[in-house]
């Protein structure tokens, strides 16, 4: 069963259609003109609309633009008089289902109806199932919904499934790891170990000694043979962090084992073959230091196949919001503290803060603020200093003199969500309209 919007200037035949189809069991709206029904439409998102195509004010033709534009769901039977059946036709190419010719064959639209309610529900349930996998592929601790973002979660989607290495940039704190992680974890290799090494915080011998492994003696201190972090991970991934750190002598031997899949152990004459794949990150520009001659150009190649740059905090300020969100969640959780969220004030001064420390200092001044927080909501009292002071941020927005309030209404709708982080609660508080109204404008006006 399904909900039918039938659209007929007359009266009569409008009648006998909402009275044949709702002993059915479906649920039938009506409406008089095409203006009137795109309004009902909109409104109720009816699964089927049941329009004439001669009607005064908006025709059945432009009624059925208007409607898929906004509704690319909703199937739409046309009823056209005879010596309009090339009409119906061009009609059908614009994205109606079918079309019947008056007198109505009650027995065929039944059909129709049923075959259409079937066409709509397969087109709702891949809706779905491509939801399901964009909420599979958002992986867990990545949490945003900026642009930026969005092409990032995109990139990891098509890229993980593959064996491509991966260079990921970005400044230190934005999340480098957590896409490493997402790689790996939604790859074929997932069953296989995840292995991780910051190479800035080793000196060479021993960077050397991680990534490969050492024989017993091979140097002081080295009392046993020991694996290296290629062989740990063989048939798995090695992430390596803060890749421009490491040394051109290590360089060449990172190369050599991207290139030949092999290597020897420090110390050792045994060569070992492994199957790994290389995801690296950091926070330098390589193409400068490959310029100034500290990282070698035939190794830079090799390991940004694919290259995901993690653009900083401030530069995706819509983010902020439900990062605040996602860290009051799991900081309330950890501290079984009965934090639910925050005050306008403090979140607007924390979507106004740049984050030189970027996702990892948000998330540090979250969990010091769930702690300190004496109420279920977090205000500006527990925000640090450094926060507390930033001036929030206040704009206007110019408009040309004859835009009509549609224009404006739309445009102030846009502003205030770009500027609360989309966070529809809050702009619809701004606004001064409540929630729901707040979603009809914006699927109204496609925001």
């Amino acid at each position: 069963m399904g909900i039918i919007l039938v659209v007929e200037d007359q009266k009569p035949a409008r009648a006998a259609l909402v009275s044949a189809l709702s002993k059915d069991g479906h649920k039938l709206l009506e409406a008089q003109t095409g203006k009137e029904g795109l309004q009902s439409a909109l409104e109720n998102e009816p699964d089927i609309v049941i329009t004439d195509i001669r009607m005064p004010e908006m025709d059945g033709m432009e009624f059925l633009g208007a409607l898929k534009e906004k509704l690319p769901q909703t199937e739409v039977i046309l009823i056209t008089a005879y010596g309009n059946v090339e009409l119906a036709v061009q009609a059908m190419k614009r994205g109606a289902y079918d079309f019947m010719e008056k007198p109505i064959d009650l027995v065929k639209l039944r059909v129709l109806i049923h075959k259409a309610l079937e066409k709509r529900a397969l087109a709702v349930e891949n809706i779905a199932l491509r939801e399901s996998l964009r909420q599979k592929y958002r992986f867990d601790n990545i949490v945003g919904a900026s642009q930026k973002m969005s092409e990032i979660y995109q990139i990891v989607t098509q890229v993980a499934p593959t064996n491509a290495t991966v260079l990921i940039t970005g400044e230190s704190g934005t999340g480098k790891e957590l896409i490493a992680n997402a790689i790996h974890y939604n790859s074929p290799r997932k069953e296989r170990p995840l292995v991780k090494l910051n190479c800035a915080s080793l000196s060479e011998t021993l960077l050397e000694s991680e990534l490969f492994g050492h024989e017993k003696g091979a140097f002081t201190g080295a009392i046993s043979r020991r694996k290296g972090r290629f062989e740990i991970a063989d048939g798995g991934t090695l992430f390596l962090d803060e890749i421009g750190g490491v040394s051109l002598a290590v360089q060449v031997k990172l190369l050599r084992v991207l290139q030949e899949r092999e290597f020897e152990r420090v110390g050792g004459n045994e060569t070992i073959k492994v199957d790994v794949r290389l995801v690296t990150a950091t926070n330098k520009d390589l193409k400068k230091a490959v310029e100034e001659g500290t990282f070698r150009e035939d190794l830079f190649y090799r390991i940004h196949v694919v290259t995901i740059d993690v653009p900083p905090l401030r530069e995706r300020k819509e983010d902020i919001p439900p990062l605040v969100s996602h860290f009051i969640n799991k900081f309330a959780a950890e501290n079984k503290k009965n934090v639910k969220g925050v005050t306008d004030e403090a979140l607007l001064l924390l979507t106004s803060y740049d984050y030189p420390g970027n996702v990892r200092e948000l998330e540090n001044i979250i969990e010091s603020a769930v702690v300190m927080a004496t109420g279920n909501l977090i205000d500006v009292s527990v925000l640090p200093p450094s926060v507390r002071s930033v001036t929030p941020v206040c704009e206007s927005i110019p408009l040309p003199v004859g835009s009509t309030l549609t224009d404006v209404e739309k445009r102030l709708i846009g502003e205030t969500l770009r500027l609360t982080g989309g966070n529809k609660v809050q702009a619809a508080k701004v606004l001064g309209i409540g929630t729901r109204t707040l979603y009809r404008k914006i699927k109204e006006y496609n925001l």
